[in-house]
């Protein structure tokens, strides 16, 4: 990630001073005074980490993420990335309410570019992971979020991503299977896959992660070993 800006809307004030100085132009460099979602984050992760992402609400977790998954693109900068990325960064993003559950583990494996012959391979195994019984037959629509929930990592825990982004959808899950996604993730962490795991649960983020992200209203506080980033934060939300 090389100096990623993110900002929501127009931005009026920069929209005036174009208009006054008649250059018609972007300029070529961020003003921080408009309100940024984003400022400035460069960082570099590489395969095989997992990176706790923590702050305050409206730090800009989720927003990183989402350019990260391409959701979303960035106002300036640029974030790239190599390997097959799947996104938890919405409890019901990729899936239709009409479809039953095996229908749409095909629709998201076809998102993430799977051939059908690779989705029924894995199928069992995602079946056997959500646990959700007969209900895996049943339209979307009559799940509960906790078994969206469970749907949802079924898929993303068995298609063999590089990268996966989770963000905080763990919370609606119960203690069983949030068990079971953590001992998947370390089955995953000694595979090399990459995770950035975004949660306000720090004893979570000190469990699975090797290093941390401090954000705080867009901008990056603190990096580094997971024991200190989180202490920042404390201080952080105590000063």
């Amino acid at each position: 990630v090389d100096g990623l800006w993110k900002r929501y809307g127009l931005g009026i004030r920069s929209e005036i001073r174009k208009l006054i100085s008649g250059s018609g132009q972007h300029p070529t460099t961020p003003d921080p005074r408009e309100a940024w979602a984003l400022q400035d984050i460069n960082l570099e992760i590489r395969r095989g980490e997992t990176v706790g992402i923590i702050g305050q609400n409206g730090a800009g977790k989720s927003t990183l993420l989402k350019v990260l998954a391409r959701v979303t693109k960035p106002t300036h900068g640029r974030a790239d990335y190599r390997g097959r990325v799947f996104p938890m960064i919405e409890l019901n993003a990729g899936l239709n309410p009409e479809l039953t559950g095996r229908e749409n583990v095909y629709l998201l494996g076809a998102i993430m570019s799977l051939t059908r012959h690779e989705i029924q391979a894995k199928l069992s195994e995602i079946e056997e992971f959500c646990d959700l019984r007969e209900w895996f037959d049943e339209p979307v629509r009559k799940y509960s979020t906790g078994m969206v929930a469970r749907l949802g990592f079924g898929v993303a825990m068995n298609v063999q991503a590089d990268i996966l982004l989770v963000d905080e959808v763990l919370a609606v899950g119960d203690l069983a299977f949030q068990r079971k996604c953590f001992d998947r993730m370390e089955a995953m962490r000694r595979e090399n896959v990459t995770i950035l795991f975004v949660s306000h649960n720090i004893r979570q983020v000190e469990r699975i992660c090797s290093r941390a992200i401090l954000l705080h209203t867009g901008k990056m506080l603190a990096q580094g070993n997971t024991g200190y980033v989180c202490d920042r934060y404390f201080m952080e939300i105590h000063s």
